[in-house]
């Protein structure tokens, strides 16, 4: 491979760094062109960009980025695919559902999640946890909303502001 190509292969996989905030590395030692495919359609429909790349260059595209990555530098050996996403959680919910079929690829070498870190295998239930933006408003939304709903359904109950507030002095007790 020409030094061209190369400096504009590490070029790309840098501007991809900026634009996605999350990333995994994986392995895909083993998938044949069938499986391959297949796994390439199932990150395309869960918005998950995935580009294979050498090892070398991925190291210069990382020294490069203003982002430490050091730890990941271990996880750069043998076949090394990155998977690209908007989401932190998406990623690995799909190396999951793999894990669950009893398949061995892709196999999770680290990532890069929620300006956080992860080395190893053994990291990808804490990975699957990450809850997304939208969920997470989700949940605030919820608990904003639970004291409005415990008003609203004792009203509706007792259809007295007197039974609300024995309802209320029974829960204080």
């Amino acid at each position: 491979m020409k030094k061209e190509v190369k400096d504009t292969i590490i070029v790309e996989l840098g501007e991809k760094l900026k634009q996605y905030p999350h990333f995994y590395l994986v392995d895909l030692t083993g998938l044949n062109a069938e499986k391959t495919s297949d796994l390439r359609r199932k990150c395309f429909k869960s918005d998950i960009k995935l580009v294979v790349a050498k090892n070398k260059l991925l190291h210069k595209a990382f020294e490069a980025s203003d982002i430490d990555f050091e730890p990941l530098y271990a996880c750069l050996k043998g076949n090394t695919a990155v998977m690209f996403c908007e989401t932190a959680n998406v990623p690995a919910k799909l190396i999951k559902e793999y894990a669950k079929a009893k398949e061995t690829v892709p196999a999770l070498k680290g990532a890069y999640a929620e300006e956080s870190i992860f080395v190893g295998a053994d990291k990808l239930d804490e990975l699957v946890a990450i809850k997304s933006k939208n969920e997470l408003i989700a949940d605030v939304v919820a608990l904003l909303q639970s004291p409005i709903k415990n008003v609203v359904s004792g009203l509706n109950a007792g259809g007295k502001i007197h039974g609300l507030l024995d309802a209320i002095a029974e829960r204080n007790k």
